[in-house]
């Protein structure tokens, strides 16, 4: 296609997100209502950032990552040190990488966190903040698992609404869903009584999850690591529910729908020979004869649709969502090897290829490089280029080589634009890393995602040398 070929302008869509299931707008409070008490407004100035980021290029994101030891910027003292260096260790916080639609997911264990007494609430918030820092210029959900939260850990009525003036609307904006598991009466009582003073649409974006089968609905749980308390809380609970599950699964697999509701069932059938989603590089390849350079078709539609002009200058590219149900029916397509419409927005192409990679049985870095990939911020700057050099030409089977190959050379023409887009080699590495390697369990830490997001970076910015066939 001629460069130089004119486009219709996308230029609205750039911070479009059509139907998504929360508003992303802020709505104004109604003014009559009952003042709060004076125990809930004593909030420090010091936990408003009253110049929040914008997400703009100048910010480094890759630099702010590469140590995991985040706490080291925001401890005072050395006790403090050790109490934020315990809750990295304990993962009482922890990123856990992308959900289907492409947003981080990060997870809050209330039975991983340290008593009041020995780590002030205040400080446990400027902890948290300092991890989303990190985070909430691109699309993400939070997952709160409340069962621990104990009288010796639970902060003070307080220090929750402290906590929510906190968080300004840098953090509010691009929170698309905030998932309480197994809540509790003490959870429902606190949040009537602060839902006057908070917006409807921060309200939409919070739900109740009774269970962990209920949050599978939602998100998968193969990556999201859920402490043993947790697990063994919920399976005391399904005990109780039993007879009422049982019902519930002979109405899924009844005549009515031949059966296709069980889920057993459903993963003991061959997955057809058009899937692409779920299955492996090399089931695709081998289904399709006629590959172009070893890409997957979803993935050249995406990089093709996606490397039009106006879409390579759509700000914020590949960190924004999209419609859920548009994705899922994209997907489906993909899978029956039908022809797919993007509807002129570059967000569902994005979200698509995201998508695509992080369904992948293994991913395109594959499980034997993982260890390897741990270490990589270990290496000395010529080690780097030795070790990444063969780990990229001789570890990898051909088709991750092509496939990785395809969309570096893709990502360099959008880190190109980024002084229209945004999205510096740095940012493209922070969305696409975790997208790119996980370990074998399938959970990843915050620990982890460090190196892995310097790995992608390095390859983004040396490609020239790397690739050479």
């Amino acid at each position: 296609m001629d460069p130089d070929e004119s486009y219709t302008s996308l230029s609205e869509y750039h911070d479009y997100e059509p139907c998504l299931e929360f508003d992303d707008s802020e709505l104004v409070q109604n003014t009559g209502l009952a003042p709060l008490p004076p125990e809930l407004l004593d909030l420090a100035d010091d936990f408003i950032d009253e110049t929040p980021s914008d997400g703009t290029i100048e910010e480094n994101f890759e630099k702010e990552l590469g140590s995991p030891k985040i706490y080291a910027e925001i401890a005072t003292t050395s006790q403090e040190y050790d109490y934020f260096a315990e809750l990295a260790r304990n993962g009482a916080i922890e990123v856990v990488g992308d959900d289907e639609i492409g947003r981080r997911i990060i997870v809050i264990s209330a039975c991983k966190l340290p008593s009041s007494k020995d780590l002030h609430p205040d400080k446990l918030l400027r902890y948290l903040m300092c991890t989303l820092d990190k985070y909430v210029e691109q699309d993400y959900s939070v997952v709160y698992f409340h069962h621990g939260l104990t009288s010796q850990n639970k902060p003070p009525l307080s220090w929750l609404w402290k906590a929510y003036r906190a968080f300004d609307r840098k953090y509010k904006k691009n929170l698309k869903a905030l998932y309480l598991v197994h809540p509790t009466n003490f959870i429902r009582i606190v949040w009537q009584m602060l839902r006057p003073a908070i917006s409807v649409k921060f309200g939409r974006k919070m739900m109740y999850v009774n269970s962990l089968h209920e949050l599978q609905q939602h998100l998968g749980l193969d990556k999201i690591p859920i402490p043993e308390q947790v697990l063994e809380y919920d399976n005391m609970l399904e005990s109780k529910n039993r007879s009422g599950r049982r019902k519930e699964k002979d109405g899924e697999a009844s005549p009515k729908d031949g059966g296709q509701g069980s889920g057993a069932r459903k993963r003991g059938l061959l997955p057809p020979a058009t899937q692409q989603f779920g299955v492996s590089l090399r089931f695709i390849y081998d289904n399709n004869k006629d590959l172009v350079g070893l890409i997957p078709p979803v993935v050249r539609q995406c990089v093709e649709f996606l490397s039009q002009p106006d879409a390579l200058e759509t700000e914020g590219i590949f960190r924004r969502s999209a419609n859920v149900t548009v994705i899922k029916e994209l997907l489906r397509a993909c899978n029956r090897g039908e022809p797919i419409s993007f509807q002129n927005d570059p967000h569902n192409a994005a979200v698509l290829l995201k998508t695509f990679l992080r369904d992948l049985e293994e991913p395109l870095l594959t499980f034997d490089m993982y260890e390897k990939i741990m270490d990589f911020q270990t290496w000395s700057p010529q080690e780097k280029s030795r070790k990444v050099k063969y780990l990229v030409r001789e570890g990898l089977p051909l088709v991750n080589y092509k496939v990785l190959k395809y969309i570096m050379q893709f990502l360099w023409k959008v880190q190109d634009r980024s002084c229209l887009n945004k999205m510096t080699a740095n940012n493209l590495a922070v969305v696409f890393g975790p997208n790119l390697a996980w370990p074998p369990n399938g959970q990843m830490t915050l620990q982890a995602i460090a190196p892995i997001n310097a790995f992608t970076d390095y390859i983004l910015e040396n490609q020239e040398s790397i690739f050479i066939i």
